[in-house]
């Protein structure tokens, strides 16, 4: 990649350095209060909410990792901080990333086997359960960021210090099967466990009985923005930021290709902004819904236990035939 290219490169990063601080605010300030709500109000916590609360922290950290982004964006673009903070922040970036997809396809299979299937949730899923998955959660984003602490790494060039996000130039080719690894699993298994539930969960309320018209608008609404936000977020990044791995790997530059790449790493980052509002309204209207469902199937399992027990004990439209 020449110089010029690399310049060019830089200069529209150092534009986005505001975007990125306002991004931090909101985003803090979003997850602050989902945690105190959460905290604060509510006093039983159910599988829904643990994930939720989960999910802010987690969003939270995520949150707190773009402060020296937008710091190292500031123009001159110039990395200040030395080799172990750019690991570290690279590293919070990708796990908490990696944590919050994980979390949201967490929220989404629980709520698919509160409303799918209630009478399994109802006897055997419990507030605990959701703790222990949600420590194994972090475990796992953990384990798969951990390679971004060798990968990442300072350049200097031309008395400029950049911290790279992948990797240099010689490592690239050892980089991109585990860039690869996190657009499947990191990424791809997480939307498709989400849009699995997201889309069961449509269908069962479709075929609810006794909700009302509103009620079912409004879950639908819900799960559908959990699976448009997670489309328009997350999937672009890992798309574009694979295309971009692969063209520095040919030593080309394609600075329009670069540009997108960046506004889908912005997007990326309004993630963090935009969950405290949705996984909060989830965590407060979907136990009711799920309550109802419930009911809704002990009643009609009783009606149909009543007829079997009437048809039973109804005498033989012709007699006793023994007679």
């Amino acid at each position: 990649m020449d110089n010029d290219c690399r310049n060019e490169l830089d200069h529209f990063q150092e534009k986005l350095w505001i975007i990125i601080v306002l991004q931090f605010f909101f985003a803090v300030v979003g997850n602050g209060f989902a945690i105190y709500h959460f905290v604060m109000w509510e006093r039983s916590w159910h599988s829904g909410i643990v994930y939720s609360f989960n999910l802010a922290l987690c969003d939270l950290f995520y949150a707190i990792s773009l402060l020296p982004l937008a710091a190292y964006y500031f123009p001159p673009k110039d990395w200040k901080y030395g080799s172990f903070l750019c690991k570290l922040e690279r590293f919070v970036f990708f796990f908490n990333l990696y944590g919050s997809t994980f979390f949201i396809a967490c929220i989404s299979l629980n709520r698919y086997i509160a409303i799918v299937h209630p009478f399994f949730a109802h006897d055997r899923l419990e507030p605990f359960h959701a703790k222990l998955v949600s420590g194994a959660v972090w475990l796992l984003a953990m384990a798969v960021s951990a390679p971004v602490l060798r990968f990442s790494t300072l350049q200097g060039k031309d008395n400029v210090t950049h911290c790279l996000g992948s990797a240099t130039k010689a490592e690239l080719l050892t980089y991109w099967p585990y860039s690869l690894f996190l657009l499947t699993f990191g990424c791809g298994l997480p939307f498709l466990l989400t849009l699995f539930s997201c889309v069961a969960i449509v269908y069962a309320v479709r075929r609810s009985h006794g909700t009302t018209r509103e009620e079912k608008c409004k879950v639908k609404v819900l799960i559908s923005t959990v699976v448009l936000l997670y489309a328009l977020f997350y999937l672009p990044f890992h798309a574009l930021r694979n295309t971009h791995l692969n063209i520095r790997i040919q030593d080309n530059c394609n600075l329009l290709l670069y540009i997108v790449y960046q506004i889908t790493k912005i997007l990326v980052n309004f993630h963090v902004c935009i969950h405290p509002f949705i996984y909060t309204a989830l965590a407060k209207n979907m136990p009711k819904y799920c309550c109802r469902i419930l009911r809704q199937q002990k009643e009609l399992r009783a009606e149909e236990k009543n007829v079997e027990l009437r048809l039973y004990h109804q005498p033989p439209p012709y007699g006793n035939p023994d007679q």
